[in-house]
């Protein structure tokens, strides 16, 4: 999921399809903290859900914050494409609601895919998280 979703970011912010400029500012921003999002469920796939979508949202949102603060040697890596991509360069309010929409989208992804999995054979599945929303989570795993 994390591969699919940084090609599919990179795809919208720099293959030059002709999209309107919103669709390649939002639909970046949306892939990128859907990226945050599978980094911290691949990290600690038995966190409960909501606390992976809590972390994430704590990333993605520092990281819009950190647009705020401004030194030469920061600006000048912002210029440059890494910088661009991995921390933006404007802070926009905008962003948050993008973030959230993405990891949002991401939860729900997340759970569909860990209940498909529960209705595999035994002898199918990889791994037998189960799912839990109540409880510590180290009881209750995905």
């Amino acid at each position: 999921m994390i591969v699919a979703t940084i090609a599919t970011g990179l795809t919208i912010r720099l293959a030059p399809l002709g999209l309107p400029n919103a669709f390649v500012k939002y639909g970046g921003s949306l892939m990128w903290a859907q990226m945050i999002y599978w980094i911290v469920s691949s990290v600690r796939p038995l966190w409960q859900l909501m606390r992976g979508a809590l972390v994430s949202s704590a990333i993605a949102f520092c990281v819009e914050l950190f647009k705020l603060y401004h030194t030469p040697l920061l600006d000048a890596f912002r210029l440059t494409l890494p910088g661009k991509l991995l921390l933006g360069r404007v802070f926009s309010l905008w962003d948050l609601v993008a973030y959230a929409v993405a990891i949002i989208v991401g939860v729900i992804a997340d759970h569909m895919i860990w209940s498909s999995m529960q209705r595999l054979p035994s002898a199918e599945r990889q791994d037998e998280p189960r799912l839990g929303a109540i409880g510590p989570a180290d009881q209750q795993p995905r």
